[in-house]
């Protein structure tokens, strides 16, 4: 019985059904979270980057976009073509990143939010809500939208992602800026906006644009 069990065992270290635990699963999270994708130079000086903040765990989604905003500033994004904005959670962030959109203020919108697995299916419902509300928004508007949403089965896996070199923020603010920039090359420069029926027609771009959103942050 003993022999079976010892023979068996290097494979029960290598099936992926056996879960990491201690410090050997915080350092497979760390390396996780750093085999991102790589990014050449990025010019963001003309990109216009919104933030969307969900208020839950606020320790944790401060320090995501504050990386974000660091990657953003070393791209060359403006401050003052920052726009951030906030809603009480993940639930809300489709809804905002949709209007922050049609506001034509911004070249991309990343959301930010950190969910956290319980013992409900209060997790499950929410995830797929939002990944696919926010999936929604980018393709009716045509303006991008990140998934700066952070979908963990416990605190640790999302401070380790948010917190410390595990922080995706800097890949989040990085890539906002990509597409941003591939935005306004399909859509013929910084200023122009995506037409979908909503707003003008783009014929008198010196002419402030008025919007509802300005009520809201926007």
């Amino acid at each position: 019985m003993l022999a079976v069990t010892l023979a068996a065992l290097p494979s029960l270290l290598l099936s992926p059904s056996v879960p990491a635990t201690g410090s050997r699963a915080r350092a497979a999270a760390v390396r996780m979270a750093g085999d991102g994708p790589s990014f050449g130079d990025l010019d963001g000086s003309t990109a216009r980057i919104g933030i969307i903040k969900a208020r839950w765990h606020p320790e944790m989604s401060d320090s995501l976009i504050a990386g974000a905003k660091e990657a953003l500033a070393a791209c060359g994004v403006k401050e003052e073509n920052i726009v951030e904005t906030e809603v009480p959670g993940s639930y809300e962030l489709p809804l905002a990143a949709r209007y922050m959109a049609l506001s034509g203020s911004v070249d991309a919108i990343l959301p930010v939010g950190i969910l956290i697995k319980g013992d409900t299916y209060h997790f499950e419902a929410i995830s797929d809500s939002v990944s696919s509300g926010l999936m929604s928004v980018g393709m009716q508007t045509g303006v991008p939208i990140l998934f700066g949403v952070l979908t963990c089965m416990s605190e640790e896996q999302a401070r380790v992602r948010s917190i410390g070199p595990g922080n995706h923020g800097p890949d989040w603010g990085r890539a906002a800026v990509e597409m941003a920039l591939l935005r306004q090359s399909a859509v013929g420069g910084p200023k122009s906006k995506f037409f979908m029926g909503f707003g003008d027609s783009g014929e008198d771009d010196a002419k402030p644009m008025t919007r509802p959103a300005e009520r809201i942050g926007f």
